[in-house]
């Protein structure tokens, strides 16, 4: 019988689940084998470069050959490449924690889609684990071996090279992180003529940078690119569904920018992106339809029709591809905007708006004051897709509650500086006066 806690260790979020890797945590790997075996009987599984990918995806093999699945072992490999090899496959499985340390580790679903499970197919999979388990009754004739898969890498580069079949005449600096992508990325824009110079492209578990692509982290690749006259930056995060862009200035282009430049180089018309993008997406004269944070929920929106979807910290989904996001054909992508238009001047003809973020540590159950009282700003419009969106006509504001922690996030933009602090520190005030009323009603209690 499975224990309860398991059933903690795998709550399934947008993402998947992520947690720092413990002897617990890979005995969860198997139970969530034995019942994902139920339900999908051909499989292909994939890791990240982490040392703990291979413990927690032998574990999973076990309880997948245990429930009479079918198996293929893809190696090493980007969840994008894992996601969109998945198309031969009931199910793909990636071991992951994605941009986290290293001390983290993880578990990505995957449809034969490449779309991420949705709602339903984790809270159906959450209550078989923790649930009294009955194993089954499985012959050593219904059991199989785990069989390689080696080809999945070169099928994902070869469908990526298909759409760029020029040869581009650019000098590209890579930064992998460590991660998935450090062999893959660098020879992709190899075969698309590029001069690459590698930065931390070698594979490791320990990730010479931390693995989440932001600005602050990126300060080699900033500086490689300024001392090689590099045409164009590039960075990954640990499993390569992420890429972040650096211009031949060395400046790291803002993402509802690069967003704006992928779109209009796919000639789309219709964009799905996220409830805290920037108002520049409508201003570039996209159909916008915007979604809850989180790539998981742009990729379920682009099944109902759509050019191309992303979100700003680096996640771009092309669904002529995969509905998975896909940094690699992002690079490819990138590059071939680069190879036809200076990257700087690019950025600089899309105008720029200030954006002011903060995480205030709060008790999210004071959302409902908080909207009473964001009322009083007497906004054009609300949203309430993803937390409480007010449009101000010259510009918005969004506060919502944090899927991870017990924060509040408040994200502001408008076309002026002062009116943008102005809003930020406006909506800054009423959280923190509801949560000032809430503590003073429990302490009265």
């Amino acid at each position: 019988m499975i224990n309860n806690r398991y059933r903690q260790k795998f709550s399934f979020g947008s993402s998947g689940i992520r947690e720092i890797v413990t002897a617990e945590f890979i005995e969860a790997a198997y139970h969530l084998g034995l019942s994902l075996s139920s339900g999908y009987h051909r499989l292909i599984v994939g890791g990240d470069t982490r040392v703990s990918t291979p413990a927690m995806k032998y574990a999973l093999f076990s309880g997948l050959l245990a429930g009479g699945g079918e198996v293929q072992d893809a190696g090493v490999i980007p969840t994008p490449t894992l996601a969109f090899a998945a198309r031969h496959f009931q199910a793909g499985v990636m071991i992951t924690a994605s941009h986290n340390p290293p001390e983290y580790n993880g578990i990505k679903l995957w449809n034969a889609d490449g779309s991420a499970f949705n709602e339903t197919q984790r809270e159906l999979l959450e209550s078989q684990i923790a649930a009294p388990y009955k194993y089954p009754d499985i012959s050593r004739n219904q059991m199989s071996d785990v069989q390689a898969n080696p080809s999945a890498i070169n099928d994902h580069v070869t469908r990526t090279l298909s759409d760029f079949p020029d040869s581009l005449n650019l000098k590209v600096v890579v930064d992998a992180g460590g991660g998935a992508t450090s062999l893959v990325t660098p020879n992709l824009l190899r075969q698309m003529g590029c001069q690459v110079i590698s930065l931390n492209c070698h594979p490791t578990g320990f990730f010479p940078r931390p693995s989440e692509p932001s600005p602050e982290n990126l300060a080699t690749l900033i500086q490689a690119v300024k001392t090689t006259g590099a045409d164009l930056g590039l960075a990954h995060d640990g499993d390569g569904d992420r890429l972040v862009a650096v211009d031949d200035m060395g400046r790291v282009v803002p993402g509802d920018k690069l967003l704006i430049l992928i779109a209009n180089s796919l000639n789309a018309r219709k964009v799905i992106t996220t409830v805290d993008a920037s108002m520049i997406v409508e201003e570039a004269g996209f159909q916008v339809l915007r979604t809850r944070v989180g790539d998981a929920f742009v990729s379920q929106e682009i099944k109902n029709g759509g050019d191309f979807g992303g979100e700003a910290a680096g996640a771009w989904i092309f669904p002529q591809v995969s509905l998975c996001p896909d940094g690699i054909y992002a690079a490819a992508v990138v590059a071939h905007i680069v190879s036809k238009e200076r990257l700087s001047v690019l950025v600089d003809a899309i105008p720029s708006y200030p954006i002011l973020r903060a995480s205030i540590p709060t008790d999210k159950q004071i959302m409902a004051r908080i909207e009473e009282e964001f009322m009083r700003l007497q906004p054009l419009s609300v949203t309430r897709l993803d937390g409480l969106r007010l449009d101000m006509g010259d510009g918005w504001l969004l506060v919502r509650p944090s899927g991870t922690e017990p924060k509040l996030r408040l994200t502001v933009e408008a076309r002026e500086q002062k009116r943008a602090e102005e809003l930020f520190n406006s909506g800054k005030a009423v959280i923190q006066a509801c949560q000032k009323r809430s503590n003073a009603i429990v302490e009265g209690l």
